[in-house]
């Protein structure tokens, strides 16, 4: 099975790159929703033992926690060992589960996949990009974001141009919808020519 990793930096398009892969029937994991899903109980104590607050009705609440790493930004290390290890097992149970149902390709979309490791786990490196300045409108254009806030995420991230450095397939995801379709068309067209490796020998 090949494992495919798409990434690429705050606003650039992930969703809509992971959409397409999910419309030709190829299984996307979230890490994104995972987390979402883990702040909706499982992790909560223990993130509130660190982050005293941030639980609201046994619920992680995501404002608040980021308002107490705004506060003690040297956290976020502890934030990042309770959160990384359920999303790792949270990945591998789906990657079996892809595996187990005869699947040829997955993708893992992981927005941090060259901070947080991921990339040695993949066989193939999709990375969305986009002009800074569109990355920055839709960025800026989310409930609760600022532009101090998305200067602080953007420090936490590989820059852009070493995400493009490093991906096998770049997609351009500063045009439209159908644009974007068009290259993810192609990628997957590209991909049925490969074998993948890394599952044997990390996933199993």
């Amino acid at each position: 099975m090949l494992i495919v990793g798409l990434t690429g930096s705050i606003g650039m398009g992930k969703s809509t790159a992971a959409a397409r892969f999910i419309h030709h029937g190829i299984a996307v994991f979230d890490a994104d929703a995972a987390v979402h899903t883990l702040y909706s109980g499982p992790l909560t104590t223990a993130i509130e033992q660190v982050f005293p607050g941030v639980a609201v009705a046994g619920k992680v609440d995501r404002v608040k926690l980021s308002a107490a790493l705004i506060a003690e930004p040297h956290k976020f290390k502890a934030l990042e060992g309770i959160v990384h290890p359920a999303v790792r097992s949270a990945e591998r149970d789906f990657v079996h589960q892809q595996a187990a149902s005869g699947a040829k390709l997955c993708v893992l979309e992981i927005p941090l996949l060259f901070e947080a490791g991921g990339f040695e786990h993949v066989d193939v490196i999709v990375v969305v990009s986009a002009p800074a300045i569109v990355q920055r409108d839709r960025v800026l254009a989310r409930p609760g974001m600022g532009p101090e806030k998305l200067d602080r995420l953007l420090l936490r991230q590989l820059s852009d141009q070493e995400k493009r450095r490093r991906a096998d397939f770049v997609v351009d995801t500063g045009g439209t919808v159908q644009a974007c379709d068009d290259q993810i068309d192609v990628i997957i067209t590209a991909l049925g020519r490969r074998h993948g490796s890394v599952f044997e020998r990390f996933w199993r």
